[in-house]
Parts: C-alpha cells; sequence; structure tokens
C-alpha cells in the first residue's frame, strides 16, 4: 500500500467499533514466573491490562496467550473479554499480533494494540487514541511518551494488511512505515513503565504521578 492511501481511505469524524488486541504470549524469562499473575493494588496485571481495556469501550477485547493458558484465563475470570491461544508465541510477538488480528470481527474499523506488562496504561488514555482516530484521517494514532513512541498503538483497519506480514514486530515497521500520516497523543512519562523484574513491580507499587 503506498503511503497516504490508508489516510485518503478514511474521513474525518469516523465511527465503527474499536477493538483491542492484548498482547499477553510472553514467556516471561527474565522473571522466572509469569510476570502477567503478579498483582499491582491487589489485582494481576493482566486483568489490570484487560480491565483498561475494557474500561475504554474497546469492542471487543481479545486476549492473546501463550504458555500457563489455564491460569492466565482464570486471572481474566468475569471480565467480558475474548481469549485466542497462540501456540507459536515462541517465534515472538508478532506471532501473537497476528493471532490477535485474526481474530478479530469483520467489522472492527480499528484495533488498539496494547502490552499486558504495562500496568500505568489507563482507560483514559486509551480512550483518547480513540477519540483522536474518531476525528481524524489518521491511519493510525500514536501514544507519545516525553518523545517516546510505546504501546498501545492504534491501528485503522486500511493498516491490517501491513500488520500480519511475516517477521517479528510487524508493528514496528508499520509504524516507521506511515509515522508522517500519524496521528499522537502525548501521555506522562512516568506512564511509560513495564514489569520484568521483581524491582520493576515493587517501584510501580508506590505511585509518585496522578494517571491520566
Amino acid at each position: 500500500m503506498a503511503e497516504g492511501a490508508a489516510t485518503r481511505s478514511q474521513g474525518a469524524g469516523r465511527g465503527g467499533p474499536v477493538a483491542g488486541v492484548l498482547l499477553a504470549a510472553g514467556a516471561s524469562a527474565r522473571l522466572g514466573t509469569n510476570k502477567l499473575l503478579l498483582e499491582l493494588e491487589g489485582e494481576p496485571l493482566l486483568r489490570r491490562s484487560a480491565r483498561a481495556a475494557l474500561d475504554a469501550g474497546l469492542e471487543p477485547v481479545l486476549v492473546v496467550l501463550g504458555p500457563d493458558q489455564a491460569r492466565t484465563e482464570a486471572a481474566l475470570a468475569g471480565l467480558p473479554c475474548r481469549t485466542v491461544p497462540n501456540p507459536d508465541h515462541a517465534a515472538g510477538q508478532g506471532t501473537s499480533l497476528r493471532a490477535g488480528l485474526a481474530a478479530l470481527p469483520p467489522g472492527a474499523a480499528a484495533a488498539v494494540v496494547l502490552l499486558a506488562d504495562m500496568p500505568l496504561v489507563t482507560a483514559a488514555m486509551i480512550a483518547a487514541l480513540v477519540a483522536r482516530w474518531r476525528g481524524s484521517a489518521a491511519p493510525l494514532v500514536l501514544a507519545d511518551y516525553a518523545g517516546v513512541t510505546a504501546p498501545p498503538t492504534l491501528y485503522d483497519r486500511a493498516l491490517f494488511a501491513e500488520l500480519v506480514d511475516p517477521g517479528d514486530r510487524p508493528g514496528q515497521r508499520v509504524v516507521a512505515r506511515h509515522r508522517a500520516e500519524a496521528g499522537a497523543v502525548s501521555f506522562p512519562a512516568e506512564a511509560l513503565a513495564d514489569v520484568d523484574t521483581p524491582d520493576d513491580l515493587a517501584r510501580l507499587s508506590a505511585p509518585r504521578w496522578s494517571a491520566p
């Protein structure tokens, strides 16, 4: 697809459901245990991330799972989200993205791709990405943390075909290809935090900022 084609295919003020694709199939190799089951403020990280996506109004919310599926599904009990198994999770994050996109309903006008180990991403932040997309012609909307681009990222349906390209981290390639056309929403630098070690979780357990 030529650059600019996705933008021209959509107009401002667009509607349609925006889905969520929550990537949660990592092996947590550095931590030695499933980090998504660790708790922050009394809630497993996985459930916290899924709840933020649901509270933002994403519909449906698809949670892509890898190993330890029984326990991760239990952590989501009672939430109106759908789990998508990724048996190829060891081959990289790109396989999870492709699995999530393949499970999207045909009516999804766009999708927000989120990472389950970013517990400071709030429903308000996700909703701001959707609002920016609805009020623009941008084919994707980026989260900007004081100059650093990181998930979540909203992709218009016009870009879905590019996101299923082979290889790891296809989302990053699509962002690079369409950055000049992208919209962006600014968030505090402190919101850019993920959990890879117990120390990461300990730092996040002592809030020092107000979530947007």
